[in-house]
């Protein structure tokens, strides 16, 4: 095979690939905007804030004491209200009806169980009945709050591969560029 075939079929491959990666890099850099800009309007349409400093659960006090009083606007911030507000809010009302910090099925259980049996210990049944209903809101909370970090989460990974794509389609059409000028140079005759 001649060389200057050769050399003509890699650059036109890589050509080729510095249009796929500056596509892909435009189509991944409007996937990071899309899920920015979707979990963004989400929360901010939830009006979520965190409390003051003061009224944060205190086995999580330092880790949230950077959002204080601000709205939850990212995945990030999402995923810390979930999981250090909210998640230590039902840790410490289970704990505080049951001894010990209990899940909504665990609770649900209880409740049913109580009921379903014919006991006559109102108290313990309503005790529990509220207990079951601020799991369960507090986990369909959580689970829309982890929702937006995984999105937002998959918003960051597109923008790095966005990116790097771009960075890629800059190297391989100076690779590219530098193929033409190869070509120029090479003498007719050579061979592979």
């Amino acid at each position: 095979m001649k060389r200057k075939n050769f050399d003509k079929i890699v650059t036109a491959v890589g050509f080729g690939l510095t249009v796929f990666l500056f596509v892909a890099a435009g189509l991944l850099n409007w996937g990071a905007s899309f899920a920015s800009d979707s979990v963004r309007s989400q929360l901010e349409n939830q009006n979520i804030s965190f409390p003051t400093a003061d009224a944060m659960p205190t086995p999580t006090k330092d880790a949230l004491a950077k959002w204080a009083e601000m709205p939850v606007t990212n995945g990030e911030m999402a995923r810390d209200y979930s999981d250090l507000y909210i998640w230590e809010h039902m840790k410490a009302a289970s704990t505080a009806a049951v001894g010990k910090p209990a899940t909504y099925s665990e609770v649900s259980g209880m409740y049913l169980g109580l009921v379903r049996g014919g006991s006559t210990d109102t108290a313990q049944i309503a005790k529990l009945a509220d207990l079951r209903q601020t799991l369960f809101m507090g986990n369909t909370l959580r689970g829309m709050l982890l929702e937006a970090y995984a999105f937002g989460t998959m918003g960051v990974i597109a923008s790095y591969g966005a990116i790097a794509a771009l960075i890629g389609a800059i190297v391989l059409l100076l690779l590219s560029l530098a193929g033409l000028l190869h070509i120029r140079r090479t003498p007719d005759g050579v061979t592979i």
